[in-house]
């Protein structure tokens, strides 16, 4: 039996790869995140929760073997609700089993490509309820709990609806007395701290380590510090990754760091010494061999200076687009022109015809014809896809 289910939230196949998850993820975490949709409901949960497993190679084949089962059962080690994956859970037949489990608690990190690389230590502060300690969650002075007159103890109340004359449609409801709870207690027993409710709210600090070389939509888990409920077993408190804000620099790919790097044309062709900031604070002198002519837009790496690699002592690389910029014309007089002629490779030879005409090539400006529209220097040359992994928008370097 094909296990699809998860697959289907974040609309993928089962032979997606790592990166086409992950980008599905983001995109559908960005539609459905509460922050930005209120009427999301329980979709950003899911969403969550199937990319937690379908990111985790170990889960995934759990998954893809043997279903949510095997997630239920405490194999995949899951961290999400117990309603999330029992509704998961439901859409292939599947019983629900082990305790029930409080909501978990989604919380956004944002950290910067600075924090990525260098890791980063903050300290997160929330309200979580937990269960009162004066009435130790029972909610009356005397633990003397009644049954619900409204529903007889049974926690839901039975309503008709009329359908047709002849027809009454039967359901049930939760009871509005007791709150599906059964029992209720009397108003002069009520716990004078949590007033009945059982659960008063507190504050709780957490410390979270962001590791070096960790990934926007990573999950950092504090299992069991979500809300407390007595008989409920407590949710987690998940904390996603965000990478906010540009670098003026630096921008990553995967486990490297990408960069535009402007030289003139000297450097070009004579040799490349340039310092980088690194996002650690180092300064890396980058040269090129004796030698070298680097060509426009040509990308050059520097091996080992990228992003860290989580839990590894290696790094991935460091790639510098050079961009040369070309002198502006009549640079030098003509006799410099000829010096530097003879040291550059020599011209390819032109046959001249006895009959060509003489014809002057002047700098075009946009002003001067009107097919300018197929263009190729719009400025859009720097394509996601160009270039070895090279992105648009990396901003440049000037010497």
């Amino acid at each position: 039996m094909a296990h699809t289910e998860l697959y289907d939230v974040l609309g993928v196949s089962r032979t997606a790869s790592e990166n086409e998850i992950k980008k599905a993820y983001r995109k559908l975490a960005k539609e459905f995140h509460p922050d930005k949709n209120p009427h999301a409901g329980d979709r950003f949960k899911e969403i969550s929760f199937a990319y937690e497993i379908l990111s985790d190679d170990r889960k995934r084949d759990m998954y893809d073997r043997y279903g949510l089962e095997a997630l239920q059962g405490g194999g995949g080690g899951s961290t999400m609700g117990y309603d999330i994956l029992s509704q998961l859970f439901n859409m292939c037949g599947g019983s629900q089993r082990g305790p029930r489990k409080g909501e978990d608690t989604i919380h956004p990190l944002r950290v910067t490509l600075d924090d990525l690389y260098n890791g980063k230590t903050t300290k997160l502060q929330l309200r979580r309820n937990v269960p009162c300690r004066t009435c130790n969650g029972k909610g009356s002075k005397s633990g003397m709990l009644l049954t619900c007159k409204g529903c007889n103890g049974r926690g839901y109340k039975v309503a008709h609806h009329q359908i047709s004359p002849r027809m009454t449609q039967e359901f049930q409801m939760k009871c509005g007395d007791c709150n599906g709870e059964g029992q209720v207690i009397n108003k002069k027993d009520r716990c004078p701290q949590c007033q009945g409710k059982k659960i008063i709210e507190e504050l709780k600090v957490l410390q979270v380590e962001v590791e070096k070389g960790a990934h926007d939509g990573d999950r950092i888990v504090f299992h069991g510090e979500g809300d407390r409920q007595p008989g409920i077993e407590p949710g987690d408190v998940i904390i996603i990754l965000q990478e906010t804000g540009t670098h003026p620099t630096f921008r990553r790919s995967g486990n490297d760091l990408l960069m535009k790097y402007q030289i003139p044309l000297t450097e070009a062709v004579c040799g490349v010494n340039l310092v980088i900031k690194h996002l650690d604070g180092r300064n890396l002198f980058v040269k090129n061999p004796p030698g070298t002519v680097i060509q426009p837009d040509m990308v050059m790496e520097v091996p080992n200076e990228g992003m860290p690699i989580k839990r590894s002592f290696e790094k991935g690389d460091l790639l510098i687009q050079f961009i040369v910029d070309f002198p502006k014309s009549y640079f030098a007089p003509d006799p410099q022109i000829k010096l530097i002629e003879s040291l550059l490779p020599p011209r390819p030879k032109t046959v001249i015809p006895k009959d060509a005409e003489d014809a002057d090539l002047n700098e075009y400006t946009e002003t001067q014809g009107s097919a300018t529209s197929g263009g190729s220097g719009s400025g859009e040359a720097y394509d996601e896809d160009d270039g070895p992994g090279m992105r648009a928008g990396l901003q440049c370097a000037q010497q």
